[in-house]
């Protein structure tokens, strides 16, 4: 097994924390995983993103330049990487800030994970929607590691966030299904 993810939005979405929780997931579960955040200018307001690979084998660079799969949360991002796919790739686009869009030879799941994390009370956890449907759509990790990643990477003066993630994370798990 081998997914190499590309998670891309707006600097304060949340991008680098989809990330290390998926990255951390991964490794409780005793795979070979590297997280690579993009900082930089971007940090508040323009495109950032970071690379996630997940193997069941060593990982020779933490790069990558063609994706598995692309975690989409703004209009901004989808023109940056949308030529970063592979072919039968997933992309899964958050329709709330990124409008619609066509791409060809890929798997297209659209949601609005914005409007969905204000119903749920939070608009900060929109990137916990888009993860909940990218573990949905492709399995690298299981969700119980997620929730459990979500619990133990929490810092002390946010410990009260963590029930509204993990709400966050099943309801993009479930739109799937």
């Amino acid at each position: 097994m081998l997914e190499k993810v590309i998670i891309a939005g707006a600097g304060g979405q949340g991008i680098m924390l989809l990330g290390k929780v998926l990255a951390e997931a991964a490794m409780r579960q005793n795979k070979f995983v590297t997280w690579l955040p993009a900082y930089g200018a971007e940090v508040r307001g323009g495109t950032a993103h970071c690379m996630v690979i997940i193997s069941d084998q060593e990982i020779g660079s933490p790069y990558t330049g063609i994706a598995d799969s692309l975690i989409i949360m703004n209009r901004p991002s989808v023109e940056k990487f949308r030529a970063r796919i592979k072919k039968r790739g997933l992309v899964i686009i958050n329709t709330s800030l990124s409008g619609e869009d066509t791409y060809k030879n890929v798997q297209v799941c659209k949601y609005p994970f914005t409007d969905i994390a204000i119903k749920l009370g939070n608009i900060k956890v929109a990137n916990m929607v888009a993860l909940g449907c990218f573990l949905a759509e492709r399995h690298p990790v299981d969700l119980k590691s997620v929730l459990q990643a979500i619990t133990d990477i929490a810092p002390e003066d946010k410990l009260d966030l963590i029930a509204i993630n993990k709400k966050a994370l099943q309801e993009g798990f479930y739109l799937t299904i």
